[in-house]
């Protein structure tokens, strides 16, 4: 896409921009309050803070580590609150409210079953209790004036044994709320090939799934993610610059691999600001989606984990606009990016596209326009 549009959008404009995330752990994007509120219920106290405030800035500083086996620790936290039906329940429907809020007409938002199994629930309980969850926050969203759908995938732990399990729970439930699959946990030393059976399952059932590949470990790992797993998505993917060469003149040159990513329209799940807190990146303005956005890569924009990042769809995008002065037509290109990557029926992906997310665009840029006509005309336009 061309931009036309040349001026940042305000930190409004994006507020109310439709924005699609791809890439968000239902286990790390807990309200702080919810969190104190859920452990003295249930009788947790290994909390650091209790108090809102304080345990929201512990879990941004904790995370904000540069090493991915750190930022994993804190969801040791959060997990230990997601135990009950009641609690898995509250989270779903929080998080679906807090990204309407936001202005998120559409997620896809991933959790482990597996991890919430301590009380007694079963899997299918847990899969039930974050479904139900999701539809009542969609329900509470509308009744605040906002719209948004969330589907569900479901997440299976590269360093445990319970893929294929997973996999046959995400196919069970396909009608039901849940969109997908994914692998998540350390990448080094749990290559995704441990799991083959159950990605070999899911193609076989016509399913979808993507890999966390590309975060902490490079191009071994989003290669056999895409070539041995048949993964559709890759979950961050940003080492994939390890495979592209900028010369001194600025001429660049791709690699096999990330010849193959750009052509076959691979989407790449990126997260900046956790990308940074895991060291993948070393600022905003060095992360590389400014050069695969320039290149046309497949690349959407993520929050990850909305409360170690201290992040949301809005300041993901208000960082890259101040790091790469993006307008609102780039946002727009990532969001429709994002969008046609989902995990859901083509008609729908097409209709949320056309009916949605475009006349959402339009009508910001139509602000633009009339700003930049009352501007050169040297008037102020005339009320009512």
């Amino acid at each position: 896409m061309t931009s036309q549009t040349t001026d940042v959008p305000t930190t409004d404009q994006i507020r109310r921009a439709p924005k699609v995330l791809l890439h968000d752990h239902l286990d790390g994007g807990l309200r702080p309050g919810t969190i104190i509120e859920i452990a003295q219920e249930t009788g947790y106290t290994g909390l650091p803070e209790t108090e809102a405030d304080k345990l929201g800035i512990w879990f941004r500083e904790a995370a904000d580590s540069g090493s991915l086996e750190r930022y994993l620790e804190t969801f040791a936290h959060t997990c230990a609150v997601m135990q009950t039906r009641d609690a898995l329940f509250r989270v779903a429907a929080e998080c679906a409210e807090d990204l309407a809020e936001d202005g998120v007409v559409y997620a896809e938002v991933r959790y482990a079953p597996e991890q919430h199994l301590e009380q007694g629930l079963t899997l299918q309980q847990v899969v039930e209790a974050v479904n139900d969850g999701f539809r009542e926050g969609e329900r509470r969203a509308r009744a605040n004036g906002h719209r948004i759908r969330v589907g569900a995938l479901l997440t299976a732990m590269r360093h445990a044994a319970r893929a294929l399990e997973i996999a046959e729970l995400a196919n069970t439930y396909r009608d039901s709320g849940v969109v997908g699959f994914d692998i998540a946990g350390a990448e080094a030393g749990f290559p995704p090939t441990r799991h083959l059976d159950a990605f070999e399952y899911l193609k076989r059932e016509n399913n979808h799934f993507t890999i966390h590949a590309g975060e902490a470990f490079g191009l071994p790992s989003i290669w056999q993610a895409l070539q041995w797993c048949g993964a559709d998505r890759l979950g961050h993917g940003v080492r994939i610059i390890d495979d592209i060469e900028v010369a001194e003149d600025g001429t660049v040159k791709l690699g096999r691999l990330a010849s193959y990513v750009r052509d076959k329209r691979i989407p790449l799940e990126m997260c900046p600001t956790s990308n940074l807190q895991t060291g993948a990146a070393a600022s905003y303005a060095e992360h590389p989606i400014g050069l695969l956005r320039r290149l046309h890569f497949r690349a959407t924009v993520n929050t990850d984990n909305r409360l170690m990042s201290g992040t949301s769809m809005s300041e993901e995008f208000e960082r890259l606009t101040e790091a790469f002065g993006y307008t609102l037509d780039d946002m727009q290109w990532f969001t429709v990016n994002a969008m046609k990557s989902a995990f859901i029926p083509f008609d729908e992906r097409l209709a949320m596209i056309n009916d949605v997310i475009k006349p959402g665009y339009a009508e910001l840029k139509s602000e633009w326009l009339f700003k930049q006509t009352a501007a050169t005309s040297g008037s102020t336009p005339p009320m009512g």
